[in-house]
């Protein structure tokens, strides 16, 4: 299951991590993020072990938001020892956002 990663968590849980990391910044309201949603628990179900996979709501946590310029929701941004390393803005299928995230093992 996807994590729950707020700004306080932030840091700690991805910045941190020993693996990559996937994070979907969503809200609740927002129905294409709705779509995504199964996807990425589907992702962190398959990726369980090898990578972190955690869910950011844009609404509740802005600082991170802000922080990396996230405009359109969903965006699913992949970490690496702390930078991103890879962006995908919008609804994509599992075997795209799985490829991805396959890259930075």
């Amino acid at each position: 299951m996807a994590l729950e990663i707020t700004d306080s968590s932030f840091q700690e849980t991805v910045l941190k991590s020993d693996k990559p990391v996937l994070v979907d910044f969503w809200a609740v309201w927002c129905g294409p993020c709705r779509t995504l949603g199964p996807i990425i628990e589907d992702v962190a179900t398959d990726f369980e072990g090898r990578a972190v996979v955690g869910k950011v709501d844009v609404d509740n946590n802005q600082e991170i938001s802000m922080q990396y310029g996230i405009r359109n929701i969903p965006t699913v941004l992949i970490f690496k020892n702390g930078e991103v390393v890879d962006k995908i803005v919008g609804v994509a299928p599992k075997e795209v956002i799985a490829e991805k995230l396959s890259a930075h093992l």
